[in-house]
């Protein structure tokens, strides 16, 4: 199946992990995209990529710009697209595009939105928010199928704001930001010895200043209790100085970014993941399942949530990690933290099933056949779409 997918940015990891699942299921994908690294690559996961150009974080207006014209230009991609039975867009900026595509380039292909975020502007009661919003809706319309990364998207958002399942009847399929596992990965390394200092590890996209500060300030008051590993791609333009503030505590340590590889390691070096986000307080930070919950799981490391955020509910329905009340009782928690109350957080973490963690390639064929195949409109819960890539909601 030829696909064609337009992305928010090229060098997003997550990107390629998306590209080998779709490759890994049957599909034969080309990529389009904006890039926010200086230099875009020419080829990901052994896909062709088209670069539309640079873009930043956090400059909308830029990327709004850039999305216009680059949609009244679709047309040029006529010859590239040819015989795409499906045009799969990852986020709202690339719908747009997408969509200009389909109908420029005169395919009959399915498009597919992939939205793994709501943007806080989606939300406000503003003249930009309620046209962000009708762009939206007027493009779900014309999708075949909305896939997301946590249920709590569609109940928080696309259904009582977006009146999916009443007016708007596009169908619904979840599939979770699992880790992605084909032919095997290594054993994950041992957790270090339990006792203080308790290690907690920060990985992935980072962008939470309330995080950071949380995490250095306690760091620095209690460097007996807690030490701090950060791993990833920080979002500077969220902090004053995110740089400073790590170097400041020298119980705080930024490793930079890493490979899927080296995940087991890093994972397995710590304790607890810092698997809270302040972001989009109450928006997108409370609906939204990370990647770092199902990395954190895969390989031993206990997950620590609010507990009245979607990662939070998550934990408390599958019977594992930390879900705390308030980001303030961490410093309770470890404080009375005993090696055998985290031997036992550790065997319920032991006793869930990979499946809940890992997809395989089994994951990816049940996510490319959903791409391709009509499915029913979501309907009144979406919870049941929670089990597994390809599920639709019923």
């Amino acid at each position: 199946m030829k696909l064609a997918y337009f992305v928010h940015d090229l060098s997003d990891p997550a990107v390629a992990r998306r590209l080998r699942m779709l490759k890994a299921g049957g599909a034969q994908p080309v990529v389009l995209g904006f890039c926010r690294a200086e230099t875009a690559p020419e080829t990901l996961e052994g896909c062709p990529t088209v670069d539309l150009g640079r873009t930043y974080d956090a400059r909308l207006g830029h990327r709004a710009r850039m999305t216009a014209l680059t949609a009244l230009k679709s047309r040029r991609f006529r010859r590239l697209l040819a015989g795409a039975e499906v045009v799969m867009a990852r986020q709202l900026e690339m719908l747009a595009i997408a969509q200009a595509a389909r109908w420029t380039c005169g395919l009959r292909a399915r498009l597919v939105y992939e939205a793994l975020d709501v943007h806080r502007i989606m939300v406000q009661d503003t003249v930009k928010g309620l046209a962000m919003r009708n762009v939206e809706k007027a493009l779900l319309k014309r999708t075949d199928l909305l896939v997301v990364s946590s249920p709590a998207f569609v109940d928080a958002y696309f259904r009582p704001i977006q009146g999916l399942g009443d007016d708007l009847q596009t169908p619904v399929m979840l599939v979770e930001n699992k880790v992605l596992e084909l032919g095997g990965r290594a054993t994950p390394q041992p957790s270090p010895a339990s006792g203080r200092p308790w290690r907690i590890n920060w990985m992935g996209a980072i962008r939470c200043r309330k995080s950071l500060d949380i995490l250095t300030a306690l760091a620095a008051r209690r460097p007996d209790l807690l030490e701090v590993r950060i791993h990833g791609r920080p979002a500077y333009t969220e902090f004053a100085d995110f740089d400073g503030q790590v170097a400041a505590v020298p119980n705080v340590t930024f490793g930079g970014a890493y490979t899927a590889a080296d995940l087991p390691r890093l994972y397995g070096e710590t304790h607890f993941c810092w698997a809270i986000d302040f972001m989009e307080e109450g928006l997108n930070s409370a609906w939204l399942l990370p990647n770092r919950l199902y990395e954190s799981a895969r390989y031993g490391c206990v997950p620590v949530a609010l507990q009245d955020v979607q990662t939070g509910r998550y934990l408390a329905d599958h019977g594992f990690g930390v879900r705390l009340a308030r980001p303030e009782d961490l410093e309770g928690f470890l404080e009375t933290l005993t090696p055998d109350r985290y031997a036992a957080l550790k065997a319920e973490l032991a006793a869930q099933p990979l499946s809940a963690f890992r997809a395989d390639e089994s994951d990816c064929r049940r996510l490319v056949e959903g791409l391709k195949k009509p499915s029913a409109p979501v309907g009144s819960n979406s919870q049941a779409a929670e089990s597994s890539p390809g599920k639709l909601a019923a």
